[in-house]
């Protein structure tokens, strides 16, 4: 087992329920702090605020573009990006629009993905594209791998995690195996963690996005402590 630092290092604690409040975002960037989290990731509207409490530490305020269902305009989204970063963030989750891919009209998936991949780095921001690979064909996912490494997209992010459904260890076994680049990969774990979350991370995941991380790190450290 990686060391319990190490792990955590790994972990996107997130918040994006559609009820969340304003104590539960402070409290989550708290927690962040605490276990040394790669970031937290939040709706736009609240990212000001987790900067603001992070300010002075190594966690990452990550957003979601185009959240869940990835079908906004290409400028909407670009648009979202620029703001995200003039409040605050380091990080964008950008929900790509994979109907595209599923429809087999790679080259406006592919203009997509580069336009707001090229307004990201323009302001500093890392990149991170979501192609939901859960609705995608296995041929799909093959070109959703091939457009992310073409537009030099950071990590490829297997899904949202918005419809309960948690990634698969075999989309991250398969985007590792076929990548040809550094791209790294971002996966969601179940709410429930422990062996599923283990699972993505020996499949190849360098990055988990994880809504009870708190919750998960206490297991692991009582693993360890055991």
């Amino acid at each position: 087992m990686k060391k319990i630092e190490q792990i955590a290092s790994l972990i996107d604690s997130t918040n994006l329920m559609l009820d969340a409040t304003e104590a539960e975002i402070c409290a989550l960037c708290d927690e962040a702090a605490d276990f040394g989290f790669a970031a937290v990731c939040v709706y736009p509207t609240d990212i000001a605020i987790c900067s603001s409490i992070l300010y002075n530490t190594a966690v990452n305020v990550s957003t979601v573009i185009g959240f869940p269902h990835g079908r906004s305009g290409v400028q909407s989204k670009r648009a979202e990006i620029l703001e995200a970063r003039d409040h605050g963030a380091a990080e964008v989750d950008i929900v790509l629009n994979y109907n595209h891919l599923r429809r087999d009209e790679k080259s406006l998936a592919a203009d997509e993905a580069a336009l707001l991949c090229e307004a990201a780095r323009s302001v500093g921001l890392i990149t991170k594209i979501v192609v939901e690979a859960g609705y995608l064909k296995k041929k799909q996912k093959r070109h959703a791998l091939a457009i992310c490494e073409q537009v030099s997209a950071d990590f490829i992010q297997t899904s949202t995690g918005f419809d309960l459904h948690a990634s698969d260890p075999e989309d991250v076994a398969l985007f590792c195996k076929h990548r040809s680049s550094k791209i790294a990969i971002k996966a969601i774990a179940k709410m429930s963690a422990g062996s599923d979350t283990t699972k993505l991370f020996q499949a190849g995941a360098s990055r988990l996005g994880h809504s009870k991380a708190g919750k998960f790190m206490k297991e692991v450290r009582k693993a360890a402590n055991a």
